[in-house]
């Protein structure tokens, strides 16, 4: 099955809320990011350059090219509990 992010915010340095199509949302702490090597992982070390993160084609992307894999990152959250159902806007009232 076909899992694609369909929404982010930002809610810090390196966390981010993020949905998913199959109608689950969490929250990611991606603080490790800085200790990952490579040039293209080094430009998301500046948390601002970080917080320039985008959705292109259902996957976490930054301006240099460098993606998140949203089915990895799905199952990465889902085995870490993570995740739970988003709530509807009745579920909220």
């Amino acid at each position: 099955m076909m899992i694609d992010v369909v929404g982010i915010r930002k809610l810090g340095d390196y966390t981010l809320e993020i949905e998913f199509s199959d109608g689950t949302t969490g929250v990611r702490d991606f603080s490790f990011i800085r200790d990952k090597t490579g040039s293209m992982s080094e430009p998301l070390k500046d948390p601002a350059y970080f917080a320039r993160v985008f959705l292109e084609d259902g996957a976490l992307t930054w301006p240099n090219g460098y993606d998140w894999d949203s089915i990895a990152l799905h199952d990465d959250m889902k085995d870490a509990g993570e995740l739970r159902p988003v709530e509807s806007a009745a579920e909220s009232a």
